[in-house]
């Protein structure tokens, strides 16, 4: 084994404070989250405002988007930073501060009406996913580099555990608050907690312990992001095969986005149930991210994607067929288990791909290059939906999870074992 470099023996001293300081980052982020939650909480705010399926669908699906787009366009710049923190802590801030519009607009809806809250909703929503788009390349890059390779996939999925673990909590505590309040105050109550407690996680993200990389090397000449990234796609086969799973993951599952309005409009859901809905959605995430992550760093992430891609296909073919409100307990299981491996799962294999220099654009490409379906995909279903109808979004949904499933079996190699596959070998 080689002798630890300085920057190494620096990131290990640091570890057990990082460790502590970015799980309660992770956890009190997700307890906000909880409080509003994308797949629930916040559709069921804009279904308060509009009937449209399609509007309706496009608040996850703008919140992923905005989080996957932007990321290849700061990777050349994200590659040059010895230190990422600072990066890190003031992008953070616009992925946070739209909470607080939220409740805002909530409050002031029966004053300005339906249209014009339903427009500014839509515009912080932008500002949310975009937000978090120009911070995650960032954020993902310093923490794996202060979380050493051997670990990072477990600490991934014990961040995000933690994440959903209390996310599950204030899910339910956010269903009996839109339950017990009147309007306005039920959707402005959840938005304002969730204000407070992301302020206090940023809290504790500043509190990351980073040394500065001198030993990175830094080309004078600065290159142009997509030069670097045709080179990494012309070289690497194995990768383009990662970047069409995870661009047809989001067809695969762009039925999740109506689960909780199918729920609402055909079984007559309450709000307690969506919020217990919610919660059966995070405590599976929450466990499922502990475990998959600490089984990817052992058997290889790759089999942890063909689990979560065999999960999408079974939510999907159960929601196909579901006869009463109890069968969205097993759906919500089965698409909490797909989000872990579309998620957590595909972020870690994704660092496995590059070195420290090279790392940046890898992250990039495998989100920006599928952000197009990330927004197609909820169009798409939105579309279906207000045309003929949930079932057939389901029925293409399995269709697709299908196809994702073959190629990850068939196709992609995990890139820990197969490095030599990275220079076209």
């Amino acid at each position: 084994m080689l002798p630890l470099t300085a920057l190494e023996k620096q990131i290990r001293n640091n570890l057990k404070h990082n460790i502590i300081v970015n799980l309660l980052d992770g956890g009190i982020f997700g307890m906000a989250l909880g409080f509003a939650s994308f797949s629930t909480v916040l559709p069921l705010f804009v279904a308060s405002m509009t009937t449209s399926a399609l509007l309706i669908g496009l608040v996850p699906a703008i919140h992923s988007v905005g989080w996957q787009l932007p990321q290849l366009f700061t990777a050349s710049h994200v590659s040059r930073l010895r230190k990422y923190k600072r990066t890190v802590l003031m992008t953070t801030i616009h992925e946070r501060v739209p909470f607080l519009g939220f409740a805002i607009v909530a409050l002031l809806l029966p004053t300005i009406g339906l249209q014009a809250g339903l427009i500014i909703t839509f515009i912080l929503l932008i500002w949310q996913g975009l937000g978090g788009g120009f911070t995650a390349n960032s954020w993902t890059s310093m923490i794996s580099k202060i979380i050493p390779p051997e670990t990072r996939g477990t600490f991934f999925g014990m961040q995000a555990g933690l994440a959903n673990l209390f996310i599950s909590g204030s899910a339910v505590a956010a269903g009996y608050l839109l339950d017990s309040l009147a309007s306005p105050f039920d959707f402005a109550a959840c938005f304002f907690l969730a204000s407070i407690l992301f302020a206090v996680s940023w809290s504790a993200l500043a509190q990351t312990r980073e040394p500065e990389d001198t030993e990175k090397i830094i080309p004078e000449e600065k290159t142009h992001f997509w030069d670097d990234s045709k080179k990494i796609l012309s070289r690497n086969l194995n990768f383009k095969w990662f970047l069409s799973a995870r661009f047809l993951s989001q067809f695969a599952t762009m039925g999740f986005s109506f689960y909780i309005i199918y729920a609402l409009r055909r079984f007559n859901m309450d709000a307690i149930t969506a919020g217990f809905l919610t919660a059966t959605l995070t405590a599976a995430q929450t466990i499922a991210n502990a475990g998959m992550g600490w089984l990817g760093d052992r058997w290889g992430h790759r089999s942890m994607l063909i689990v979560g891609s065999i999960a999408a296909l079974l939510s999907s073919i159960l929601a196909w067929s579901a006869t009463s409100i109890a069968w969205f307990y097993p759906i919500f299981l089965l698409a909490g288990i797909a989000n872990v491996s579309i998620w957590t799962i595909g972020m870690t294999m994704t660092v496995d791909f590059g070195n420290e220099s090279e790392r940046p654009l890898y992250i990039g490409l495998s989100q920006t290059l599928t952000a197009p379906a990330t927004i197609i995909a909820p169009l798409l279903g939105g579309w279906i939906v207000d045309s003929v109808g949930f079932i057939p979004t389901f029925s293409i949904s399995i269709l697709l999870a299908i196809v994702t499933t073959l190629i990850l079996i068939f196709m992609v190699k995990d890139p820990r074992k197969n490095l030599i596959v990275d220079y076209g070998q």
